[in-house]
């Protein structure tokens, strides 16, 4: 089930811990500077049948476990690769910036060497930061880095949280394994920023404060789904790009690999209700965490009022659909590629003039559902007959099988990119193409 299905969740549930994150004082200068490191990092995967603590893994480390920045200006990227392997550093959600663009215009980062890039923050939004284009088959799997980009103006709002699912399979003696392998017995694990379990159960939360809770599934092969019982869950963006806000069915959210949501959720009720948070994929579930309402005096009297959408980034409000280039997009065949393989003189899946409207057909023929991921643009999702969209910006869609699913962009960025079609299976590899704009 994809994130766009607004009415429905996954059948099941499963268990991760959310730990709530601090959200650090967004950066004022025009332009930053930003030391990215690829090296050895750690993971909390336990307890468990092992009861396992800190596993040692590959990570993208920065200054902070999330980077955050004001909107405008621009970011000074350097990355140093201290793995055995070459890197590819990807920015999911960013819009244009070709010179940065993973394997299409910066090659992949061979091992002791350090790249420069600049990036523009010129959009607000959830942003993911990670080397999957470098990690399938490897020898470890990788953590990711958040990247939030804050609007130039405050958003009116008492808690900021950012929540970073990351999935893990790990073999009997505890050892985490990379996508792109298939062992014969493993255990799939989930963890929040990084850790696995959280005590924060019953924490006492004033009633009619407002949160921003934004959910980012780092997990590379697995759709979640996040659910906030007893709580109207208001959507207010998804994969970085502000949506025309809607409530969340049951409270729930689907995301697939790669997805991120931006909610707002509004705490209202009497003294010590309590409210959940749980975590699904599909088999069991788990309660994340948990507040109640305190009987302290609330910061306000009343609810706040419905909250307007958020300020828009400047996506075009129409799309031209027809005088659209037109392509057919299967999801098989020998022009997809691993990104190892990747060469720029590869047949591109498509080309298309600036200010061009593109509209896709992406083709699952497959057994399995695939998640499809487009670089350098937000896409809109188009409804069954082809004459209108559903009212959201995406970069990531998960298609059942045996499904098509028809989108449409603007070629607004010239430049080469690339687009990624993965099956939901822990053993499949990640597979590429690209796309021209000129």
């Amino acid at each position: 089930m994809s994130l766009t299905d607004r009415r429905g969740i996954l059948a099941g549930l499963s268990a991760i811990a959310l730990l709530p994150t601090t959200c650090r004082a967004a950066a004022e200068q025009p332009s930053q500077p930003l030391s990215l490191r690829a090296g050895i990092g750690e993971v909390a995967l336990g307890p468990g049948p092992l009861h396992r603590a800190l596993a040692p893994v590959w990570a993208l480390q920065g200054p902070s476990p999330i980077l955050r920045y004001r909107r405008g200006g621009q970011l000074d990227i350097s990355l140093q690769n201290e793995l055995p392997v070459s890197a590819a550093l990807c920015i999911r959600g960013l819009d244009g910036a070709a010179a940065a663009q993973p394997l299409a215009a910066q090659p992949a980062l061979a091992p002791g060497a350090r790249a420069h890039l600049t990036v523009p923050l010129g959009r607000a939004g959830t942003y993911l930061c990670d080397l999957w284009l470098s990690n399938d088959g490897a020898a470890q799997p990788t953590r990711m880095l958040p990247l939030i980009i804050d609007e130039a103006d405050p958003v009116p709002v008492e808690r900021d949280e950012v929540f970073l699912i990351e999935e893990w399979r790990v073999l009997a003696d505890g050892t985490p394994i990379p996508p792109g392998t298939d062992p014969k017995e493993i255990e799939t694990l989930h963890t929040v920023n990084g850790v696995w379990s959280s005590d924060l159960l019953g924490l006492p939360i004033q009633a009619n404060r407002r949160l921003r809770f934004r959910f980012i599934n780092a997990g590379q092969r697995s759709v979640v789904a996040v659910k906030l019982e007893k709580l109207d869950v208001r959507v207010m963006a998804i994969d970085g790009q502000p949506a025309e806000p809607f409530l969340a069915r049951n409270g729930a959210m689907v995301l697939a690999p790669g997805s991120r949501v931006d909610a707002f959720i509004d705490i209202v009720g009497p003294p010590g209700l309590s409210f959940s948070m749980l975590l699904h994929d599909g088999k069991r579930e788990r309660l994340i965490q948990m507040w109640t309402i305190s009987d302290e005096p609330s910061i306000r009297r009343a609810p706040l009022p419905q909250a307007a959408p958020l300020p828009s980034n400047g996506l075009p409000e129409t799309l031209d659909l027809k005088n659209a280039v037109r392509v057919d997009l299967p999801f098989a065949g020998p022009d997809w590629i691993t990104p190892a393989n990747f060469t720029a003189s590869s047949p591109p899946a498509f080309r298309a003039k600036a200010g061009r409207t593109v509209v896709l057909a992406l083709i699952n023929r497959s057994a399995s559902a695939t998640t499809f991921h487009l670089h350098g643009h937000h896409f809109r999702l188009l409804d069954r007959l082809d004459d209108g969209w559903k009212p959201f910006w995406l970069d990531t869609l998960a298609i059942e099988p045996g499904q098509t699913q028809r989108i449409a962009f603007a070629a607004e960025h010239a430049g080469r990119f690339l687009v990624e079609s993965t099956v939901i299976d822990w053993a499949a590899p990640r597979l590429v193409r690209w796309y021209e704009v000129g």
